[in-house]
C-alpha cells in the first residue's frame, strides 16, 4: 500500500468519526507539542500528538526483555489448562497433531503482524484496529475488527474476574477444609476486581513490565506444578485408578468443540502490535528485529508449557477430564483431591497471581481507546486523575459483566470462535492488502489459503458450539455468580 493510499484512509477515518477518534492516531509526530499555527499546510492545523499521549505508545523505551515477558504473560494464560480437556475428546494422535498445526499457524500469523507493524515507511501500526482499517478500509475495518478486538480486551478481563474470583473461593475452601468460608463468590469477585483495578493504574503499556514478569513467572510456575505432580505418581497408579484413553464421543459437535478449546488457548495476537509499539525503532534497527527475537524466546517457553501440560495431564487423568472443558475451577479440583494441601494451594495461588497480572495488559487496548476519545475531544492529554477514573470505570464494567454473566466460560468456544479471526484469518488478508504480492505468487496463495481456512474454521466452531449447547443446555444464572 502506498503512502498516498494510507493518507486517504486516515482522512476517511477522520471524516467518519466527525472529529472523534477511533483506534487510529492521525498524526505520528515526534514533537510532543501541537503543530504550530504558522504552518502553511492548513491540514496540519489542530493536529495533536496522540501517539505521545496515549498509554500504548506513550513510552517506546522497551527492549527484547520487556517484550518477551509481555508476550509470555499475554500468551500463556489460564486457557492452557483447557488443553488436556481437548486431548480427552481428540485422543493422543489427533490432539498432538492439531495442537502442533495450530501453534505453527499462530506463529506464522504472528510473523506477519510483526512485519506489518512498519510495512508503510514512516508509519507504525501500534494498534490492531488501526492496521485493520488501513488494510480493509474505514467501514469494513471497523466492522471486522471492533468486536473481536474489544472482546479480547474487555471480554478477557471479565473472564479473568470470573476465573480468578472462583479460584480465590476454591483456595479458601482448601484452606478452611470444609469449615465456614469467610467470603461468598460475589465477595471473591469484588476482591479480585479491586486488586486488578489497582494494578491497572500503571500509566502505560511499557510500565507494565514488572507485572508481566510476575505474571509470566507465575504462569510457568503453575504449569510446571500441574505437569510435574502427576510424574511423581507410581506408574501403576493409572491402572489402579482405571484411567482410560478411549474416545467416548466422536460426534461433530464434540470433536470441533475440542478443536475450539485448542484454538482459544492460542491467544495473544491481538496484543502483538501493541507490544511492538513499546519498542524503539529506526532505519538501522527496526522494531521488527527486536520483536521477533522476543517472539521466538517467549514462544519456546509457551510451546514447552502447552505441550507438556496437555500430554502429561492427559496421561495422568485420561477420561476423567471433562472433554467439554468448562470452568477452570472444576479442573483444579482434581489437584485438590489427589495431592497435598500445600501443593493444591501453591497451584491456586500462582494461578490467581497470573490472572491478576494478565488483567492490566488485556485491559490496555480498551483504556487506550477511552483515552483517545477524551484526548481528541479535549485537545489535551489525560491527567493522572482522569486516567485513573477511566481505569476504574472500565474495571467496573468488567466486574458488572462478570457478575451478570458468570456462565461466560461455558460460552468460550462459541464467542471465542469469532475472535479467532484476529489470530488465524485477518493477518493473512492484511498482508495481501498492504504488501500486495503478485497474484498467484507463493505468498499470495499461502495467505489466501490460510486466511480462508481460518474463516471456515471459525464458522465450523460456531456451529459445533451452538449444537453442543443445544444438546447439553446452559445453566444461565444471571447475576448469581
Amino acid at each position: 500500500m502506498s503512502k498516498k493510499a494510507l493518507g486517504i484512509l486516515l482522512d476517511l477515518e477522520s471524516q467518519e468519526s466527525c472529529g472523534s477518534p477511533s483506534f487510529m492516531s492521525h498524526t505520528l509526530s515526534k514533537d510532543p507539542q501541537p503543530t504550530s499555527d504558522d504552518d502553511d499546510d492548513v491540514g496540519d492545523v489542530g493536529r495533536i500528538p496522540l501517539e505521545e499521549w496515549l498509554p500504548i505508545t506513550e513510552s517506546r523505551k522497551g527492549n527484547v526483555f520487556t517484550a518477551t515477558f509481555h508476550l509470555l504473560c499475554s500468551g500463556l494464560g489460564f486457557q492452557v489448562l483447557l488443553l488436556p480437556a481437548a486431548f480427552a475428546a481428540l485422543g493422543w494422535v489427533w490432539g498432538i497433531i492439531i495442537l502442533t498445526v495450530g501453534f505453527a499457524w499462530k506463529l506464522y500469523t504472528t510473523w506477519l503482524l510483526v512485519h506489518l507493524h512498519e510495512a508503510v515507511h514512516g508509519t507504525r501500526f501500534s494498534r490492531y484496529l488501526r492496521l485493520a482499517i488501513a488494510s480493509f478500509g474505514v467501514k469494513l475495518g471497523k466492522l471486522l475488527g471492533i468486536f473481536p478486538v474489544m472482546y479480547l480486551s474487555g471480554g478477557a478481563c471479565s473472564i479473568l474476574v470470573i476465573t480468578g474470583g472462583k479460584t480465590i473461593k476454591q483456595l479458601l475452601h482448601i484452606m478452611y477444609e470444609g469449615d465456614i468460608e469467610p467470603f461468598s463468590t460475589l465477595q471473591c469477585f469484588v476482591i479480585f476486581s479491586c486488586l486488578a483495578v489497582v494494578l491497572s493504574q500503571f500509566p502505560n503499556l511499557n510500565s507494565l513490565f514488572g507485572l508481566s514478569l510476575i505474571g509470566g513467572v507465575m504462569a510457568v510456575a503453575y504449569s510446571t506444578a500441574i505437569w510435574s505432580l502427576p510424574l511423581t505418581w507410581d506408574p501403576q497408579r493409572n491402572h489402579q485408578n482405571n484411567v482410560s484413553y478411549a474416545i467416548k464421543d466422536t460426534s461433530f459437535d464434540n470433536i470441533f468443540n475440542a478443536i475450539g478449546l485448542i484454538a482459544i488457548s492460542l491467544r495473544g495476537n491481538n496484543l502483538i502490535l501493541e507490544i511492538q509499539g513499546t519498542l524503539p525503532s529506526d532505519s538501522k534497527n527496526p522494531s521488527s528485529k527486536t520483536m521477533w527475537r522476543a517472539v521466538v524466546i517467549s514462544h519456546v517457553i509457551i510451546a514447552f508449557c502447552m505441550f507438556v501440560v496437555a500430554i502429561v495431564v492427559y496421561w495422568a487423568y485420561g477420561d476423567k477430564i471433562p472433554a467439554t472443558g468448562g470452568p477452570i475451577g472444576n479442573y483444579l479440583n482434581l489437584y485438590e483431591q489427589d495431592y497435598s494441601k500445600q501443593a493444591a494451594c501453591f497451584i491456586h495461588i500462582t494461578f490467581i497471581f497470573n490472572c491478576l497480572c494478565s488483567y492490566p495488559i488485556n485491559l490496555m487496548p480498551a483504556c487506550d481507546n477511552a483515552e483517545m476519545v477524551y484526548v481528541t475531544k479535549s485537545q489535551k492529554p489525560c491527567s493522572v486523575f482522569v486516567r485513573m477514573m477511566f481505569r476504574v470505570f472500565l474495571g467496573l464494567v468488567c466486574f458488572f459483566v462478570a457478575v451478570g454473566f458468570s456462565f461466560l466460560p461455558y460460552l468460550a468456544v462459541l464467542i471465542g470462535a469469532v475472535a479467532l479471526l484476529v489470530t488465524f484469518t485477518y493477518p493473512c488478508f492484511m498482508w495481501i492488502s498492504i504488501k500486495q504480492p503478485e497474484t498467484k505468487s507463493l505468498m499470495w496463495l499461502l495467505n489466501v489459503s490460510v486466511g480462508s481456512l481460518g474463516a471456515c474454521l471459525s464458522v465450523l466452531l460456531v456451529i459445533a458450539s451452538a449444537l453442543l449447547l443445544a444438546e447439553k443446555g446452559l445453566h444461565a444464572n444471571f447475576f448469581k455468580p
